[in-house]
């Protein structure tokens, strides 16, 4: 095999290139054998795969810098960096990271997991290399998907004003995770259709060739290439900017890609190389289902169906049929989601009420203000982000929703341990950067008939309102209790003498399992179910600080900032309410770092969040406190 001669960086140049169709064939089978054992992102690689060796025979790597947007499409770069051997532990603990890592490799230039910031970056880093007199070549590789994203034109501003080289290869499959939406899209399409600029520049250079003199007016029209591509391209948005446009070319030519990043390296100031792939290209379920391949568990090769039935429904799946009832009863309720209406479970809703379903792009700080438009109109808008993702627009949900008490209910997606994407995805500062908005009221359900109700709820509340609820399958225990959703109230489970556990949200399963495992050895539980992170339910932790011994906060989200430290702030304005100072206090939440990929399971016993470390850190200090 041609793949078995690439073990370390810039092997492929000693590739003959009559073998770089079969070589891309190789990578494939390899990303499609090893995805479908152990998942990942499947399409965007598939697509990248040509576009991806172009770079390495172009550039020498790590001297060079390549800074892949978003990130998930660098498994071919991973590959042609000797690092093919790891991908048996792709994405699990301690394995390979299923994005770019410094930490990892040298290859690896910079940490990515968020779109449209290839550019700022890239930047960045030819601003340092000029500075330090330095002369390798820069190159950030950015999807047409992230150019919804504002952050891009804020750098492709600052990008037109430089005076050395800085290559941006924008590889356009017309995709996000789903199909792109808006204006950028349409213009990306025409510049994608438009084959009359290209023939018409190769026709007009070799008729003047044939004439005498024709080389100079051919050199005379390059110099005028601006305005006649005006005439053909439209809007020659790029060149209007200041920064060189080159193609669209074919992102499966590797030898015409590799002429052209040659080209482009010539040039002194930034240019833009338009490369058209195609998303799962080579693996027909993923080319014609790119959405679902976009990231993807185990699968069946044969057929691309996942090799694990899901037996029960997501808590994605209970959004999605709340919301299409909801919608149904007020014909005031809409939905916005950035780019992701099947990863939040809107695609039925998308179908079914088109008039009232907003697909944003990859712009979550539009998605929040735009809301917080239709809510100061009359509407009740419903914005369906990532709890990672929904980061980014703090600024809008505290400025423009917040300040203004205006109705807008946030359903955070993915909150907590995600698992395999690793630290750029886990969910796990939402309650922090939340709750420390005035007007802001923070929800997470225990079950997935809580989610139901507590979306009721926030449908008909007056003011910012957000329900965080984890990925994964959705918790049906606790049938039995369905106490009414009230503003700040939570809702007692069982009752105990020795321990009060107050748990948020997916932790209420765990800490019914603390509960099992200390009552085996005689210690008694009370399990409240907290509901409510702001406003907490101050006089229920105060009442049950009263009767026993050691009070626990249980929660999926970092110490600072969370539920925890607002228990611990309560009891230090109201220790007075306190009748024994015998009360010990356990935080159980995700230290202050950065929590990596790998199993959820493994990443909460890792961190000391599973039930049996929570049991045994109890059960300790009842030990030493007796």
């Amino acid at each position: 095999m041609i793949l078995d001669r690439i073990n370390k960086p810039n092997d492929i140049k000693s590739i003959n290139p009559d073998e770089y169709a079969l070589l891309a064939q190789e990578i494939r089978e390899f990303l499609i054998r090893k995805i479908s054992e152990n998942g990942g992102h499947l399409g965007s690689n598939l697509g990248a795969v040509e576009l991806t060796m172009a770079l390495h025979l172009s550039l020498n790597l790590p001297e060079d810098k390549i800074v892949f947007d978003v990130g998930h499409q660098s498994y071919t770069h991973k590959i042609l960096t000797g690092r093919k051997d790891a991908f048996d532990e792709l994405r699990k603990f301690k394995g390979l990271s299923g994005f770019p890592k410094r930490s990892e490799s040298d290859c690896d230039s910079f940490d990515t997991g968020h779109s449209s910031t290839s550019v700022s970056a890239g930047l960045g880093m030819v601003k340092a290399r000029d500075l330090r007199q330095m002369s390798h070549t820069v190159v950030s590789v950015i999807g047409d998907g992230a150019l919804t994203g504002g952050m891009v034109y804020e750098a492709l501003n600052n990008a037109a004003r430089l005076t050395s080289n800085f290559i941006i290869i924008l590889n356009d499959n017309n995709m996000s995770i789903s199909e792109n939406v808006g204006g950028i899209s349409r213009y990306l399409q025409s510049i994608r259709t438009f084959e009359g600029y290209q023939d018409f520049k190769v026709t007009l250079q070799k008729q003047l060739l044939k004439i005498p003199m024709g080389d100079r007016i051919v050199d005379s029209l390059k110099r005028y290439k601006n305005s006649i591509k005006q005439l053909f391209v439209p809007g020659m948005f790029f060149e209007d900017l200041g920064i060189t446009y080159l193609g669209p070319i074919d992102g499966h030519d590797v030898n015409n890609m590799v002429k052209t990043i040659n080209e482009a390296k010539k040039i002194n100031h930034a240019v833009l190389i338009h490369v058209c792939t195609k998303k799962g290209r080579g693996y027909a379920p993923a080319e014609r289902h790119p959405a679902r391949f976009h990231g993807t568990e185990p699968f069946d090769i044969e057929t691309g169906l996942p090799l694990k039935n899901k037996e029960k429904p997501a808590w994605t799946d209970i959004f999605s049929t709340v919301m299409l009832k909801a919608t149904g009863r007020n014909d005031r309720v809409c939905a916005i989601t950035a780019a992701m209406p099947d990863g939040v479970g809107l695609k039925r809703f998308m179908h079914l009420y088109p008039d009232r379903f907003f697909d944003v792009g990859i712009a979550e700080e539009h998605a929040v203000t735009f809301a917080a438009g239709l809510a100061a109109g009359g509407m009740i808008p419903v914005v369906a982000i990532y709890s990672s993702f929904l980061q980014r627009a703090y600024d809008q949900i505290l400025h423009d929703v917040c300040i203004q008490n205006l109705h807008v209910v946030f359903c955070i997606d993915s909150a907590g341990i995600v698992g395999a994407d690793g630290e750029t995805h886990q969910g796990i500062f939402d309650l922090s950067y939340l709750s420390s908005i005035p007007n802001m009221h923070i929800m997470a359900p225990k079950n997935k008939w809580e989610l139901s109700d507590m979306m009721k709820f926030a449908i008909a509340f007056d003011g910012p309102i957000a329900i965080r609820y984890p990925r994964g399958t959705a918790c049906d225990g606790f049938k039995e209790f369905r106490q009414r959703i009230e503003l700040a109230k939570s809702e007692k489970l069982y009752d105990g003498e020795d321990v009060a556990l107050f748990a948020l949200g997916s932790m209420v399963e765990t800490a019914e399992k603390v509960r099992e495992l200390l009552s085996k050895k005689n210690i008694s539980c009370s399990l409240i179910n907290a509901r409510f992170v702001k406003p907490i339910d101050e006089e229920r932790l105060l009442s049950e600080s009263r009767r026993v011994r050691v009070l626990v906060t249980l929660e999926e989200n970092v110490l600072s900032g969370g539920f925890g430290e607002k228990v611990l702030d309560l009891f230090n304005k109201k220790t007075h309410a306190i009748s024994s100072g015998d009360l010990k206090i356990i935080n159980v939440s995700i230290p202050d770092k950065y929590v990596e990929h790998g199993n959820p399971d493994i990443l909460k016993k890792e961190i000391g969040i599973d039930a049996n470390s929570v049991a045994e850190r109890i059960e300790r200090l009842l030990s030493e406190n007796s």
